[in-house]
């Protein structure tokens, strides 16, 4: 997936050969399956935006993004990600069945053999001016005061007058899911065609963001309580501005 060194007898020199990390957008189909190897250079692609061949160091690419699945179910042959890496990643996303209808249009395309149109709809120039464009959107302090409320509570629920969810979650949100929060509540304004924020972007966006970043505790699996659970419950509790 990044990339290897490739031995040249006849110039008894290597040469890099780039992996498909080296485009603007990567899939990694479940990266659970991806060695822990393999994983750790992903981390530093998604962190540094670069790899490491062999020594040398290579810059991605801007705009750069990655998407990952991840099966919830079969675990057999998986490597577990470390936290450190779930958290670099902004949001996850629960995908369940397709309805009927989408699960007939998947029907239509894969038994077909009619070859599916792909349209060429942004540039990486225009992606980019997006994402300045996203980042200048007006944020009030009193929304700003309210993600860092949300994403406190995660880490001290009793403050939040939530002392029943203390023995339920292991670990709260990082900083990363402030930043997280503030950026994607930008974005929903920007795609709903608003020059600022509103309290109900950032709960539009605070499930996605804060799902895989709450831990649970063993406690709360037995009690089966997911992560879900108490994202809504906080958010509930939380005064909005």
């Amino acid at each position: 997936m990044i990339g290897t060194q490739v031995y040249d007898q006849s110039t008894g020199k290597f040469s890099v050969k780039k992996g498909p990390i080296f485009a603007n957008i990567v899939l990694a189909d479940e990266i659970n399956r991806a060695p822990a190897k393999v994983q750790a250079a992903l981390l530093e692609a998604m962190q540094e935006k670069q790899v490491t061949i062999g020594g040398t160091t290579y810059t991605l690419e801007e705009p750069f993004l990655v998407l990952a699945t991840q099966n919830p179910i079969e675990q057999e042959g998986t490597y577990p990600l470390p936290e450190a890496q779930i958290d670099r990643f902004m949001l996850k996303l629960s995908v369940g069945y397709p309805t009927r209808d989408e699960e007939k249009e998947v029907l239509r395309r894969m038994a077909g053999k009619a070859e599916i149109p792909v349209r060429h709809v942004a540039t990486p120039e225009a992606i980019l001016a997006a994402r300045k464009r996203i980042g200048e959107l007006y944020m009030d302090d009193r929304i700003v005061d309210y993600i860092v409320d949300i994403v406190e509570a995660t880490r001290n629920p009793t403050a939040a007058k939530l002392a029943d969810l203390v023995p339920l979650i292991e670990y709260g949100a990082s900083p990363r899911a402030t930043l997280a929060l503030a950026q994607g509540s930008r974005a929903i304004a920007f795609l709903c065609d608003r020059a600022y924020v509103t309290p109900d972007d950032v709960k539009a966006i605070a499930p996605d963001v804060l799902r895989h970043r709450v831990l649970i505790t063993y406690e709360a699996e037995a009690e089966d309580v997911t992560s879900d659970n108490i994202i809504s419950r906080i958010l509930d509790a939380i005064p909005t501005p």
